[in-house]
């Protein structure tokens, strides 16, 4: 009965990201992804200002300067930038996730459209800073099990997919449920789905770590979560 309802689960997947691809195209979800990709781009841009600032201040203190600094200073900001990029995209887009989610449910579920709340911009950012708050705070817990791991050459990285694939799933998850339920009914709606929530957000962590797909990789996740909601729901 367990492999079946995970085979039902896995098929609900791949049918989410089919429907979600097919709907990229739509003028709503092309103006979000321009939106959120424009707000990244230049949230990135100060975050990597600060980060290499920071960093070339702190070595330059002990190893007085030099291209060595310089170079270390750079690295340290790539990869900083690299991991907080799903943490930045979600939260932006999750700014402008109640125009994807509707232009999903317009399309394949007008029923629950017309019993739809909009949530208020303060709600979206409290939610996207909550989200961002989240991946940082866990992954900053984590890091010296992340470190302790490296000795097994796998365990870093399948810790890292498995804990981000339960954050990333709550996240969008709660961008859907919050147009259609009360808080209370939203905290009984995580406890009964977490399955399917987690697989959600395994198959938006995966797109995250694909070049190029990682672009559309927030707008995907949210299309899907549109889906993975009402197909629950069902």
């Amino acid at each position: 009965m367990r492999n079946r309802a995970t085979a039902r689960i896995s098929a609900a997947m791949f049918t989410a990201l089919a429907l979600s691809l097919g709907q990229i195209g739509d003028r709503a979800v092309l103006a979000v992804l321009a939106k959120s990709l424009a707000l990244t781009l230049g949230i990135f841009i100060l975050l990597g200002a600060g980060v290499w600032w920071g960093a070339d201040t702190l070595l330059a203190s002990w190893t007085h300067g030099g291209a060595l600094a310089s170079a270390a200073s750079l690295v340290i900001t790539v990869v900083a930038l690299w991991l907080l990029f799903r943490a930045v995209a979600i939260a932006v887009v999750g700014l402008f996730a109640d125009t994807i989610v509707a232009a999903v449910e317009r399309k394949h579920y007008p029923e629950a459209l017309a019993s739809a709340r909009d949530v208020p911009l303060a709600r979206s950012l409290r939610m996207g800073l909550g989200s961002a708050g989240r991946f940082v705070a866990v992954n900053l817990l984590l890091a010296p099990l992340y470190l302790l791991l490296l000795a097994t050459g796998i365990g870093t990285a399948a810790l890292f997919l498995a804990v981000n694939a339960w954050l990333l799933g709550r996240d969008l998850g709660d961008m859907v449920s919050a147009r259609h339920l009360t808080p209370q009914a939203m905290r009984d709606w995580r406890r009964t789905t977490s399955a399917r929530r987690f697989l959600l957000g395994l198959a938006t962590t995966a797109l995250f770590l694909i070049p190029f797909a990682n672009i559309l990789a927030p707008v995907l996740g949210a299309a899907m979560a549109t889906h993975f909601y009402h197909r629950s729901r069902r």
